[in-house]
């Protein structure tokens, strides 16, 4: 089969979305079929075999790491050479939107998907009055698809209930030969908790942006003075976390890939995961693939992935003391802890990427034929 992937946001950025279309179309492409890839310019031309169509783009001014990709008329010769059998938009916004009209223009199925909670995170840059134009303009672009794809239940019926049509589940996916917990070092506790490796680690990776709330585990480390934070990633609201966090135990580490990453996973005690916006959070499949507990909001599509006192804990956002509470439960039980190490690491084996594109193949396969997709 031959697809053609509109994405606002592709490699180098580096965050939930491009790890999953990483791997996807990684799977994809091994499987024997070809892909194509409109996505704003970051230099690259191909990506495991499939090639990359860069449309220029300028950064949004309130989150410069994303760049907004403006669609172009050279974008329906490219799609005439490659001759897709479906056109699938990842978070169409404005790039995606060619995406739905290019597909309505040459007769091909489409299909789209959810990823990011776009409407809550209004809510975080000052705009949450518009939430309610914001979901009209989704269900307008979503409705437009033959099949809508979410990354948790809790996705499905968010949208379903703002009266987006036709919504299947995407399954959650993890690479889990490269997040192990053997990969666990004291060099790498040293790095992470800034020459303190034998205080209780805790971490953080992802978007460092306000969506995230990372200003929430302040308290955490206040109410657990021997503990040290590290902050892995970067973006917009660093500056002011660096404030904010200013006289405590927390270490910036920036962005890690690959095997740094992943044993940074494996080394730390506790990854900490305040965010009420995600639609899946995958790197808490990742945190727990390389056995490492979690403690996270009990809120979007994070309950799908932990399940609380079997491996890891949930608390409620609303609560000032949840997370303080749940934290320190975890830190203070060495024996339970281990427990929910293994049981983590056993959650996350049942996700790997080759199912999740299998999946995703079998839902391409039903749209391109007109099939019903209710049992896919």
């Amino acid at each position: 089969m031959r697809i053609a992937l509109f994405t606002e946001t592709f490699l180098p950025k580096i965050d939930g979305i491009v790890t999953r279309l990483r791997h996807t179309i990684d799977h994809l492409q091994r499987s024997g079929d070809e892909v194509l890839i409109f996505c704003p310019d970051g230099g690259l031309k191909e990506h495991k075999g499939a090639k990359i169509e860069g449309l220029s783009a300028f950064p949004l001014p309130m989150y410069p790491e994303l760049k907004i990709a403006l669609p172009r008329p050279t974008i329906r010769q490219s799609l005439e050479d490659f001759q897709p059998d479906l056109i699938h938009v990842v978070n169409p916004a404005v790039l995606g939107l060619a995406g739905i009209y290019y597909a309505k223009l040459l007769n091909l199925p489409l299909v789209a998907s959810y990823h990011t909670h776009l409407p809550q995170y209004l809510h975080h840059y000052g705009f949450g009055a518009l939430e309610g134009l914001f979901w009209e303009l989704l269900k307008a672009g979503h409705n437009q698809a033959q099949l809508n794809l979410c990354t948790s239940s809790a996705m499905v019926n968010e949208l379903t209930s703002h009266g987006i049509e036709r919504v299947q589940l995407w399954q959650r996916g993890v690479d889990t030969e490269m997040f192990q917990p053997s990969l666990a070092t004291v060099k790498m506790r040293d790095r992470l908790s800034g020459g303190h490796p034998d205080s209780p680690l805790l971490l953080y990776v992802g978007r460092v942006s306000p969506e995230k709330e990372i200003e929430t585990i302040k308290p955490v480390l206040e109410a657990i003075p021997a503990a040290r934070l590290a902050i892995v990633g970067d973006g917009p609201h660093r500056a002011t976390l660096e404030t904010h966090f200013a006289g405590t135990a927390t270490h910036f580490v920036g962005y890690l890939q690959g095997m740094e990453l992943a044993s940074a996973f494996a080394s730390a005690d506790a990854f900490i995961f305040p965010s009420r916006t995600e639609t899946l959070g995958l790197v808490l499949l990742e945190a727990m693939a390389a056995g490492c507990p979690v403690v996270a909001a009990n809120s979007g599509g994070i309950p799908d992935i932990v399940t609380d006192g079997e491996n890891g804990y949930l608390f409620d956002p609303a609560d000032p003391h949840g997370a303080i509470t749940a934290t320190q439960r975890l830190l203070a039980a060495s024996t339970e802890r281990e427990h929910l190490r293994a049981q983590a690491r056993a959650e996350a084996e049942r996700w790997g990427w080759a199912a999740a594109t299998r999946q995703l193949q079998q839902y391409y396969h039903g749209v391109v034929s007109g099939a019903s997709l209710s049992a896919a």
